[in-house]
């Protein structure tokens, strides 16, 4: 029966095809709309290390100002001090912990005709790579006593080691950051994380650094600060070390805590921590120490925009005109077969059987009007892509699920939209129709 509905609706959009034209338009318009917001919000807000992002936590102390809150809400500072950063390190309450930093630095590579370049740096402990379980090319990250001896070792992108040795295995080699010799001892694989969680601070959305090294060669080279450096009063002395010993925030700190157990351990450590931090004279606001997990630190840091958001929103306004438009033209195109309904029940067809027949139409309609509506949205993310740049090219790709997402929306919404005029439709009296012939 499925088979003779389909034959019939698609004889019917072949009889009138310019009506059938402007649904499909109309449907098309607003699933592309629609598809653009929803795919941009999709990956936005997307958990991006879903397997353990209920174990990995980021760590707030709230060692501002006693006479202001960091900000409006009473939250701690979005980043920690040097000395809480180092201090947390070296207690080593946690399963898996490092604490991290932004910079930069110019690279010199080996080659007479190659020109320095450029690199954003990663400062951090050697925890990083398992706690974000980074994939390796070549080598792994390094041992945890060159975080305490200050071992000049880096790990660097796979892009980076394609531009200084050509993409060869090059653990073991030699590269030349911020006027020092670094030995190579990984070489990470394509790693993209949408969104980049762990520092949200230089950008969620930003593409992971090109060379990651030891977190102590931030005090032993005297590396500047990357990303936000608030401070609520001025640093005790001059100097490179007075500003890293300072109440300045710069740093981040993630742990990994496997159950609820360790969670309860370790917000119990920060609290003494913060307790003995006071008798020193550090910490003058009330305990008000945070642990939240990747998906509530993104929620807390408004990874997805609200400009985002409210233009997704706008975009299903849009949508909806365009099913309203749709259901126009809808009845517009029903009422025209009004004879051939009654002709229909007349001959003994059922109101269910014409009502089937009409929702497979318009499911037709939908499903062609999904299609051309993925045709538009491509188009809309890849015009966003070039305006934008290298800055929003993970946000704007159909996967699978988009794809899935957009076919069920247009069907879904064409049949709503095929309700009301099928139903009258339906409802046409055979007997009117049959004297009128």
């Amino acid at each position: 029966m499925f088979t003779y509905y389909l034959r019939l609706a698609f004889n019917s959009i072949k009889r009138n095809p310019i009506l059938s034209a402007l649904m499909i338009t109309a449907i098309a318009l607003g699933i592309g709309a629609s598809m653009t917001t929803i795919t941009v919000n999709y990956l936005m807000s997307s958990n991006p290390i879903p397997h353990k992002s209920e174990q990995l936590y980021y760590v707030q102390l709230d060692s501002w100002s006693p006479y202001e809150a960091a900000n409006d809400q009473n939250e701690p500072p979005d980043q920690i001090t040097w000395t809480d950063a180092t201090n947390l390190m070296k207690a080593k309450q946690a399963f898996r912990q490092s604490a991290m930093a932004s910079t930069g630095g110019v690279i010199e590579p080996a080659g007479q005709d190659e020109k320095p370049f450029m690199a954003s740096i990663r400062l951090a402990f050697s925890d990083f790579f398992h706690l974000f379980d980074t994939p390796f090319l070549y080598g792994s990250g390094w041992s945890d006593s060159a975080d305490s001896n200050r071992e000049y070792v880096v790990v660097i992108s796979k892009a980076t080691n394609e531009r200084l040795f050509g993409g060869e295995n090059s653990i073991g080699r030699t590269v030349r950051v911020v006027g020092k010799n670094f030995r190579v001892v990984g070489v990470l694989d394509e790693w993209v994380l949408v969104p980049r969680f762990y520092d949200v601070t230089t950008g969620p959305f930003h593409e992971t650094e090109e060379v990651f090294m030891p977190f102590y060669m931030k005090q032993e080279l005297e590396l500047t600060n990357g990303g936000n450096t608030n401070c609520w009063k001025s640093p005790e002395g001059e100097g490179f070390m007075a500003f890293l010993q300072s109440e300045c925030v710069n740093y981040q700190m993630w742990v990994e805590l496997r159950n609820d157990d360790e969670r309860a351990q370790y917000m119990d450590f920060l609290n003494n921590y913060v307790t003995e931090q006071k008798a020193l004279g550090r910490f003058a606001r009330p305990l008000n120490n945070r642990l939240s997990n990747v998906m509530q630190w993104m929620e807390n840091q408004e990874v997805v925009a609200d400009d985002a958001q409210i233009m997704m929103w706008v975009s299903f306004m849009f949508l909806l005109v365009c099913l309203l438009n749709t259901i126009g033209l809808l009845l517009a195109k029903f009422t025209g077969k009004a004879a051939e309904i009654g002709l229909r029940r007349a001959v003994g067809a059922s109101k269910t059987d014409l009502f089937n027949q009409h929702i497979v139409e318009t499911a037709i309609i939908g499903v062609v009007g999904g299609i051309l509506g993925l045709g538009l949205a491509y188009l809309c993310l890849e015009g966003i892509k070039s305006l934008y740049g290298e800055f929003v090219q993970n946000l704007v790709g159909l996967d699978l699920v988009m794809v899935a997402c957009a076919i069920g929306l247009a069907i879904v919404s064409s049949i709503l939209a095929g309700l009301y005029p099928t139903w009258r439709a339906c409802n046409i009296a055979p007997a009117s129709q049959l004297k009128s012939q």
